[in-house]
């Protein structure tokens, strides 16, 4: 079992900036690829980022030149920069991690093994 911790988010301006962490109990992560999901209210929990062992990464179009996923193979970590903040990025967001070994990127919500608690991000004046 692989336990994903969270931390950073809170409440932010537009225009504003935040990160995330995700923080991996095990050193098995170091060879599976990882992303983010958030989940606005009202909406389907949608991908934001996903990064592969190797720093191969995807994003989602809404997002792209503004956010950057990041991951620490040594730290067992993933990170969320997130930069020019939009009201409309206002959701939970969660850390997923695949099964060992799957290093692939994944898009779809049921490729992810494991997950972590969710952390609030709210943008707003």
């Amino acid at each position: 079992q692989v336990l994903l911790v969270q931390s950073g988010g809170g409440l932010v301006q537009p225009g504003g900036s935040l990160r995330l962490s995700c923080a991996a109990s095990r050193d098995t992560i170091c060879i599976s690829a990882m992303g983010w999901y958030r989940r606005a209210p009202g909406k389907e929990r949608e991908l934001v980022a996903t990064i592969t062992p190797g720093g191969t990464t995807h994003y989602a179009d809404s997002v792209k030149g503004r956010f950057t996923i990041s991951r620490d193979n040594a730290k067992n970590m993933v990170y969320l920069q997130m930069n020019s903040l939009k009201s409309e990025d206002t959701a939970v967001y969660y850390c997923a991690a695949r099964a060992a070994r799957r290093s692939a990127i994944a898009t779809l919500a049921n490729d992810y093994k494991y997950w972590g608690q969710g952390t609030q991000v709210t943008v707003s004046s």
